[in-house]
């Protein structure tokens, strides 16, 4: 059974619509990666599975429990962890305090110091700023700290929604190490919206490819020879000139 299953997903904001029958699955303990283009329904994809967004149609599971209206705090729950686009600190408390909120639904109280000592041997900068106001932080920062909080709920997966953005590439890369050494020493299951389809290549053992709300290819980097069904995928090189029209009047 998939970890994560999305399953013939409509998402409507008003009359537009931004997933057209989206359909992925995510196994336990794999880094899945969606990529496309700004506007393709990458962030949208997250939100349903989070709760933040209620899909019109089609179904979500989670370990094979239905997620379709469950609140948010209920989703986080059961093992799920989202971290969203734009880096959301609780700007007037401490780092200190922003990485103890993300305890706080956790049953296993003997290990949360412990867990939080882990977190700043991982991002030693934090550590320097323990009681500066998380809004005074840099970019680079804030991003280091919301996955740390994130990863303070001992989740079994964590969606992370454009964790490169606005970043310097030294302070990308070290995101992506952390990411990458919780896959290895944890067993994290990572869902991962990123617009660089370069980057996702390296990191990924699947790769999703979004555009237009609708899922256009799903493939291991391994298999990808040349690359050129990739770009065909994200940029729609070979889709017929009708359906590049239908995708622009929706």
């Amino acid at each position: 059974m998939p970890l994560i299953e999305v399953d013939d997903v409509h998402v409507n904001y008003g009359r537009l619509s931004a997933l057209r029958g989206v359909s992925l699955n995510v196994e336990d303990g794999e880094i899945v990666c969606i990529c496309g283009p700004n506007g393709a329904g990458k962030s949208t994809i997250l939100k349903a599975i989070a709760g933040g967004v209620r899909p019109r149609l089609g179904a979500i599971r989670f370990a094979g429990v239905a997620l379709m209206g469950k609140a948010p705090e209920a989703i986080s729950r059961l093992g799920l962890s989202f971290v969203p686009e734009g880096r959301h600190v609780f700007s007037t408390l401490s780092v200190d305090e922003n990485l103890r909120i993300g305890s706080y639904q956790r049953r296993d109280r003997t290990n949360i110091n412990a867990d939080r000592e882990r977190m700043l041997e991982l991002f030693p900068r934090l550590r320097e700023r323990l009681k500066q106001p998380a809004g005074k932080l840099s970019g680079g920062e804030q991003q280091m700290l919301v996955i740390c909080r994130a990863l303070m709920t001992r989740p079994r997966i964590i969606l992370v929604d454009e964790p490169s953005l606005g970043l310097a590439p030294q302070i990308i890369g070290r995101v992506y190490d952390i990411l990458l050494d919780m896959r290895r020493r944890d067993n994290v299951t990572l869902l991962i919206n990123e617009q660089s389809s370069e980057r996702v290549m390296r990191v990924a053992d699947r790769v999703y490819v979004l555009r237009n709300g609708v899922i256009r290819l799903c493939i291991r980097p391994a298999d990808i020879a040349d690359g050129r069904s990739l770009k065909s995928a994200y940029f729609g090189f070979d889709e017929p000139q009708e359906t590049l029209q239908e995708g622009a009047q929706q």
